[in-house]
């Protein structure tokens, strides 16, 4: 039985990190291209804006390997 929660809880730990990073880079997108129709030159910071919740993502995958090896091992 505690198998089955620590697979929710790492499926958990991806799947809110995955929807929290859509969400914000849904409303990021727009305002990016928005912004760089007005002035280009932000190209690099739009690039920045848009891969800061990525990481969101990366971290929630970690934290997924980590729930999974802590509770099998």
């Amino acid at each position: 039985m505690d198998l089955i929660w620590i697979v929710f809880a790492a499926a958990a730990a991806v799947a809110v990190t995955g929807l929290a990073t859509a969400w914000a880079q849904g409303r990021i997108g727009p305002a990016v291209a928005a912004s760089l129709a007005e002035k280009p030159e932000l190209a690099t910071t739009a690039i920045i804006l848009v891969a800061i919740p990525e990481t969101m993502v990366i971290l929630g995958f970690v934290v997924a390997v980590m729930i999974l090896l802590r509770g099998v091992g």
